[in-house]
């Protein structure tokens, strides 16, 4: 199972964890992944008040499940400037992966596509050349690594 990146942002707006996440679903709602903006972020939120999902080394990974998300998908942005994500060693997240899954694939898909993230994001050489992609081909090219 290769994981299903459909969305690459570069934010250059987003000050905020916030304005980062609403940035990121509207990718998401361009691609036709959610049927409701406000109700999949709110399922992001609903999962941040849990614990954080900055992970640290520069590192987040918010995910929500719920009904109005179409199919699984991860969106993938560089925040270069870091984006206080309240990591629990405090560092602010520059590599961004959003995981969106419908509620009824919750369990399976949902850990799959975490776990597949996870361990490529610990090799400190990944983070770094994802870190200095320059384009959308580059990330893509990179992020079909993970397996």
């Amino acid at each position: 199972m290769s994981i299903p990146v459909q969305a690459l942002f570069s934010s250059r707006t987003g000050i905020t964890r916030d304005d980062v996440i609403d940035e990121i679903i509207a990718k998401f709602d361009k691609n036709g992944i959610v049927n409701s903006k406000q109700e999949f972020k709110q399922a992001i939120l609903n999962r941040e008040t849990e614990s954080s999902t900055g992970l640290g080394m520069n590192i987040a990974i918010p995910h929500g499940k719920s009904n109005e998300v179409n199919r699984p998908a991860v969106a993938f942005g560089i925040k270069r400037d870091g984006v206080d994500w309240n990591s629990l060693v405090g560092t602010p997240a520059k590599l961004i992966f959003v995981i969106a899954v419908p509620e009824k694939a919750a369990g399976d898909a949902h850990l799959k596509i975490f776990q597949m993230l996870s361990r490529k994001l610990m090799d400190d050489s990944f983070r770094e050349q994802l870190l200095k992609v320059s384009s959308k081909e580059e990330a893509y090219k990179l992020l079909e690594s993970i397996q």
